[in-house]
């Protein structure tokens, strides 16, 4: 038996002006989305998004929106058909 926690997963940094280029936000990224990947996430559960600020720093947020299938597949006669 495994534990189930329908809780997102969220990975996040934030960086100032100057601590980030095009090409390594890219690489941050990507890296973000293989370690959920990783982790298990399904590729369509994951979202990045990055926020650039008025000053030049950039945040991102890669999320893995868990969906709650667990419960609906440990209840007999829950499903599609």
């Amino acid at each position: 038996m495994t534990l189930y926690q329908p809780e997102p997963v969220e990975i996040s940094t934030r960086m100032r002006p100057g601590e980030w280029t095009e090409e390594s936000l890219a690489a941050l990224v990507a890296s973000y989305r293989d370690e959920l990947l990783t982790m298990g996430a399904p590729a369509s559960d994951i979202e990045v998004v990055t926020d650039h600020d008025e000053n030049g720093g950039v945040s991102v947020v890669a999320t893995w929106i868990k969906a709650d299938t667990e419960s609906d597949e440990a209840a007999p006669g829950h499903g599609a058909g």
